[in-house]
């Protein structure tokens, strides 16, 4: 078989192979106006009441990183997808799929890594699901989440919303959680202090919503980094945005070590960032909501939207020259969230 006939790493990595195999296999499959969204939650509405529903997969190599643990990464994870389309999180599952001879003790730190977080946040696990499969059937331990979250009547937020002239602000500096995660395997010879941006944001985005209801689009760049996330909201909206490259925050350590490595700071996933688009009127005092928050205080406006009918992203070097900013090919870090 070719490789174009197989599944391969990047499918799973949030970039232009995940896109295809979206557009191409699943949304044919399973077609309906809701999934058609594309959101980090699906939005539903029964009895007047408006719902967010998400779920996701964690498979993190190493299970344990600087600033977080697998566990904690599946609470947050879950947090967050809930909260890009303005939910308060209420409820979620947590499956375990665990390899035979797993130690008892690790499972428990990462079950209390998960009730901590829990616990903090106010969402509650009320149902999941354990497995057992052979040894070397699988790598150690993987999680499985489902949650679901109330929306405000009054909030209208998705990746089909971003508008010409809504300002793009991000949280704070990118690139933290997938160089934290790196540092830590086996192969990659650099040290580093860096420290995973793992975190639930669903305390930022009240704080933001507080602020401003012109905040038309949420996203979390997780896999696939920023260029990813941009580019998707690019395709959903139809819209043409222009980022500038020096005003996106990247930290220093981060900056050496995508450059030692090979690596755009750009496509190295997020955990404890998000992406808002904002109307203009509203994006400054927006932003300073923000910086009051601990999750927000590096925040920063790094572009615009200038255009419709053109989905791209054009980034503005730091030479000042424009091009094209893709989606991620292949796959640059497996096994990162």
């Amino acid at each position: 078989m070719k490789d174009h006939d197989k599944v391969l790493l990047a499918h799973g990595g949030g970039g232009e192979l995940s896109y295809r195999l979206i557009k191409d296999l699943l949304l044919p499959a399973f077609d309906n106006p809701v999934l058609k969204e594309l959101d980090d939650a699906a939005r539903l509405s029964s009895k007047n009441k408006r719902l967010a529903f998400s779920t996701d997969s964690y498979v993190v190599k190493p299970l344990f990183f600087p600033g977080g643990d697998i566990g904690k990464l599946a609470v947050c994870g879950t947090i967050n997808d809930l909260a890009m389309v303005g939910a308060e999180p209420l409820y979620m599952s947590a499956s375990l799929i665990i390899e035979e001879g797993f130690s008892l003790n690790t499972l428990k730190k990462v079950i209390n890594s998960m009730e901590r977080v829990a616990r903090q946040t106010g969402i509650e696990i009320v149902t999941g699901d354990t497995k057992v499969v052979e040894r070397g059937s699988l790598d150690r331990l993987f999680i499985n989440t489902a949650g679901i979250g109330s929306i405000d009547a009054d909030l209208d937020i998705s990746g089909n919303n971003a508008r010409v002239g809504d300002r793009i602000v991000i949280s704070g500096t990118i690139g933290d959680h997938g160089i934290a995660v790196l540092s830590q395997r086996e192969g990659f010879q650099f040290e580093s202090k860096l420290m995973s941006d793992c975190a639930p944001l669903n305390n930022l985005v009240s704080r933001m919503v507080k602020e401003s209801n012109n905040i038309h689009v949420l996203r979390d760049p997780t896999r696939g980094g920023v260029a990813a996330v941009l580019n998707e909201i690019a395709f959903q909206s139809e819209m043409e945005m222009l980022i500038e490259e020096k005003a996106i925050p990247v930290k220093d350590e981060v900056r050496a070590a995508c450059e030692m490595l090979g690596l755009d700071p750009l496509h190295v996933p997020n955990e404890g960032r998000l992406i808002a688009f904002v109307a203009e009127k509203d994006a400054h005092s927006v932003l300073e909501a923000m910086r009051d928050d601990p999750l927000g205080k590096d925040a920063a406006i790094i572009g615009e939207v200038i255009g419709r009918n053109r989905p791209r992203v054009l980034l503005e070097t730091l030479i000042g020259a424009r091009r094209i900013l893709f989606l991620p090919r292949g796959e640059l870090l497996p096994r990162i969230c």
